[in-house]
């Protein structure tokens, strides 16, 4: 089993910068062919380590819900923000996560002193901000805020499944699994399809015809 996260880069900033509150910043949805991508931010206690969280890819679905209570529960401030699939085709991912990781950081109550990040590209929010490749694994609130915004993706896209039922999403969540690509060169794109991501799709349907 992978060794859980730890808040050993929050109290790293916490001393670099003498400052309490350090905020945790991951998104999910970046490589789905349908839905939002979603970031969330989270600052934890110092010295908070809540049993089971981890890595939210490496937690199954019901277990991720009941982690996300934990969060909560653990949380000084969370809080997500969420950017469309029509604004992703007008900008492009990069610039849509970015967005909504500063959307999720400003709307937090508790304004943070400092930001980890997953991945290898900080963002600027006008405070100090590290990011960590792996992150997700390794500190335990970027691990909270893949949780939060894993699970606040689900739904999302759980609930875009009562609209168009034929495509899956409650189960593949818009990602591009060999049922949801058939799906669309059977039915064509809905409006929660990114556009700008089906163009090797698509061109499976042409080759196919």
């Amino acid at each position: 089993m992978p060794t859980p996260p730890t808040d050993i880069f929050e109290q790293q900033l916490r001393q670099q910068h003498n400052c309490t509150a350090v905020a945790g910043v991951d998104e999910a949805g970046r490589g789905a062919l349908a839905g939002p991508v979603v970031a969330a931010a989270v600052v934890l206690p110092a010295g908070c380590l809540p049993d089971g969280v981890r890595d939210s890819k490496l937690i199954p679905e019901q277990e991720r819900e009941r982690l996300y209570d934990v969060v909560m529960q653990h949380a000084v401030a969370w809080a997500v923000g969420i950017v469309g699939q029509h604004e992703i085709d007008r900008i492009n991912i990069l610039r849509a996560t970015v967005a909504a990781m500063r959307q999720a950081v400003r709307a937090l109550a508790t304004p943070p002193h400092a930001l980890l990040v997953d991945g290898r590209d900080t963002i600027d929010a006008g405070i100090p901000c590290r990011a960590v490749v792996g992150g997700d694994r390794l500190s335990v609130s970027i691990a909270a805020a893949s949780i939060v915004a894993k699970v606040t993706r689900d739904r999302v896209m759980r609930a875009a499944h009562q609209q168009h039922p034929q495509f899956g999403f409650d189960r593949h969540k818009g990602y591009g699994t060999a049922q949801h690509r058939q799906a669309i060169q059977q039915h064509g794109p809905t409006n929660l399809h990114r556009l700008t991501f089906l163009g090797k799709v698509m061109q499976e349907k042409l080759e196919f015809e």
